[in-house]
């Protein structure tokens, strides 16, 4: 039997309110395990931050700028910080106070963009 389920790069962000539950630690684990090398899962479980590398100071800048699209287009916003050569992005979803589904789906397009 083979899994048809898209990959996170495909999917698409839901919305997401409160009284949804936040991923377990093992099930953030999970997803993190589906990312790239750059990603890291907070100590309390309720955040992923990657940390990303450039050349210089316009593919870094170019790089916020498809991340903002990104989060723009699954209304799913991070948030990003970054210098001449080195950006992060910190996901989490403000509204449960931990991480959701759609963190993981964002971080996977984050991914993608490295691939391109």
């Amino acid at each position: 039997m083979t899994n048809t389920s898209p990959k996170l790069s495909e999917r698409r962000c839901v919305p997401c309110e409160g009284g949804t539950k936040p991923l377990s630690t093992d099930e953030a684990q999970t997803l993190l395990a589906k990312l790239g090398d750059h990603w890291r899962l907070s100590a309390d479980g309720k955040q992923i931050t990657g940390t990303f590398e450039f050349k210089n100071y316009f593919r870094t800048l170019a790089f916020v700028n498809a991340v903002s699209y990104i989060a723009i287009n699954e209304d799913h916003h991070p948030d990003i910080s970054f210098s001449y050569k080195l950006c992060s992005v910190l996901f989490w979803t403000h509204a449960i106070n931990g991480l959701s589904e759609n963190d993981f789906i964002c971080a996977a397009k984050v991914d993608a963009l490295l691939n391109n």
